[in-house]
């Protein structure tokens, strides 16, 4: 059944198609300075890796010069790179961690 408005005209009601939010990778890169073992303790501290999960993510970062940590929401993404950053610079460690839209 529709709904009239004041100029007479029907409008159907219609189910509103809500977009999901984007989500964004979590990336981190690669650098000649920060210990291996670091970047596994990090994957599995910061993104709840097995160990075997983050030697294989730490690997790829080795390998390719970068490496997926996670697909989360915009403020989850946002705030995960951030403690990254904040952990490696506390221990004095050049790591790099970025986001982009997945």
């Amino acid at each position: 059944m529709g709904t009239h408005s004041r100029e007479g005209t029907v409008v159907a009601p219609g189910k509103a198609r809500v977009k999901p939010p984007p989500l964004f990778k979590v990336l981190l890169l690669n650098d000649d300075y920060t210990p291996m073992e670091f970047v596994v303790i990090v994957l599995q501290s910061f993104f709840a890796m097995t160990q075997e999960q983050a030697y294989q993510v730490m690997l790829k970062v080795h390998r390719e010069g970068m490496g997926v940590c996670g697909v989360y929401p915009r403020d989850v993404a946002t705030t995960k790179v951030e403690q990254v950053l904040n952990y490696a610079r506390k221990h004095q460690h050049p790591l790099q961690c970025v986001m982009e839209e997945s």
